[in-house]
């Protein structure tokens, strides 16, 4: 069976706090994008016998390191399943904020799951998507969530599916990445007087000034082009516009469709 692996968006990204292990507390919502997505195939092997084959858009780490092959060796440590044959084809850009590796660490967990016969609870395969990443756990359920902690304490929030649906998204990519550690170098926590989710239920058109992306001042130092793509992304007619993630993709949130033009980047068009 072929399983899709979405990617998501964060909406507002709040850096709090250092804490004592040198991991950040954080407060953001992440919503996935369903039709931007991966594709993961899992087929039974036998014991020890453990295969990765990659198509679509290169991978950009060695096999071994890959959060796939992560997922299948946290699984068997919890429950000795046999081996597996995956397949990954890519079509998420990686190094945007955008979470497509540990969707496709979730989707292999789930895909075990049934392959297996192991009947995993979301809370269960979230469990053992924490010990991936912290995006990880968010992709074990099919609701926006604000998180906290390091990304894995979760409040489902569907309300927000409701704020979002019917307006118009545009995600764009340049081609250039973002070093996660290189932004939180570059960051200073507080903890904002609002919480995310009270500024979030303002109407839209208020985003713009109070939902903000703390990685922005950091990275868009780094990268002033990234800066630019989030002005035209306004310029377009755009009611919010953010980065996702520690970058470096964007996204407008609109009410029709945005047309602008972005030379040599990945861009991505859809209707929530």
């Amino acid at each position: 069976m072929i399983y899709t692996a979405p990617c998501k968006i964060n909406i507002g990204l709040d850096v709090l706090r250092r804490r004592p292990d040198g991991y950040h507390d954080i407060e953001t919502a992440m919503v996935a994008v369903p039709d931007l997505c991966d594709a993961v195939e899992v087929l039974e092997r036998p014991e020890g016998v453990v295969e990765l084959s990659c198509g679509g858009l290169t991978v950009d780490c060695p096999p071994e390191d890959n959060l796939v092959l992560r997922a299948y060796r946290a699984v068997v440590e919890r429950y000795g399943i046999g081996g597996a044959f995956i397949h990954l084809h890519k079509s998420v850009p990686f190094g945007a904020g955008l979470g497509g590796g540990s969707s496709d660490a979730m989707t292999v967990i789930r895909a075990l799951s049934d392959c297996y016969g192991l009947g995993l609870s979301c809370q269960t395969m979230a469990d053992i998507g924490a010990s991936i990443g912290s995006d990880t756990p968010f992709f074990a359920y099919d609701t926006p969530m604000i998180c906290g902690g390091r990304g894995e304490i979760m409040t489902p929030a569907p309300w927000l599916s409701d704020r979002l649906r019917g307006l118009h998204l545009t995600v764009v990519k340049p081609p250039v990445g973002v070093s996660t550690a290189e932004a939180y170098a570059g960051i200073a926590p507080s903890v904002p007087r609002c919480g995310l989710s009270e500024r979030l239920s303002l109407p839209l058109e208020r985003w713009r000034e109070c939902v903000d992306n703390d990685f922005e001042n950091s990275v868009f130092a780094m990268l002033p082009s990234l800066g630019e793509i989030k002005r035209s992304l306004y310029d377009a007619g755009a009611v919010y516009a953010s980065m996702s993630g520690s970058g470096s993709a964007l996204y407008a949130l609109s009410r029709s469709r945005l047309d602008a033009g972005f030379d040599d980047c990945f861009v991505h068009r859809t209707v929530l």
